[in-house]
């Protein structure tokens, strides 16, 4: 594909906020006649500065308007385990919350009922962590806020910290019972 023409389709794309992708997404997005067409494709897309390969099989539109957003992080979780139920929990969600003193800046830490697994990614490390627990039980204790992916409920997200064995010592229990 030309580069002028990806540019086109790619900016259509990016005036609705879509700018991160699968490649299997691309493939559709392009046209292209083979497997191998795409992937060289996409190397001279990546050379050039208009796509970025932020991990194994996803890409991030460089020249889009959205890329720089708090947003850009959550979506690539959300393109990495795609198909899975997926919820800010943790060390994220008690930050947010003001329960522990320590702010994950660089790093987003998520359930999931996918597999787990942690991706360094130009954005921030996403780590994710299978959860067993059932899709009606995950629905009932998250919530949607002003982001792509859905948030823990506090004690949900202490639950899930203290379920998964992980150092709960920088825990305000103050705060945590705070409303």
């Amino acid at each position: 594909m030309k580069q002028e023409l990806a540019i086109q389709r790619l900016n259509e794309l990016d005036k609705k906020g879509r700018y991160v992708y699968m490649h299997r997404d691309l493939s559709k997005i392009f046209h292209e006649d083979s497997a191998r067409s795409l992937t060289d494709s996409l190397a001279r897309l990546v050379k050039g500065g208009v796509m970025e390969r932020v991990a194994r099989g996803v890409y991030v539109y460089a020249l889009s308007r959205h890329k720089n957003s708090s947003n850009t992080l959550d979506l690539i979780a959300i393109t990495l385990r795609r198909g899975d139920y997926n919820y800010v929990s943790l060390e994220s969600a008690l930050s947010s919350y003001g329960v522990i003193s320590q702010i994950p800046i660089d790093r987003l830490t998520l359930m999931t009922t996918g597999v787990k697994g942690e991706y360094k990614t130009p954005y921030g490390v996403i780590e994710f962590t299978h959860t067993k627990r059932a899709v009606m039980d995950i629905l009932t204790h998250i919530v949607q806020e002003n982001r792509p992916l859905r948030v823990a409920l506090k004690a949900t997200a202490l639950r899930d910290l203290k379920r998964v064995g992980r150092n709960n010592h920088l825990i305000d229990m103050e705060a945590m019972y705070d409303h």
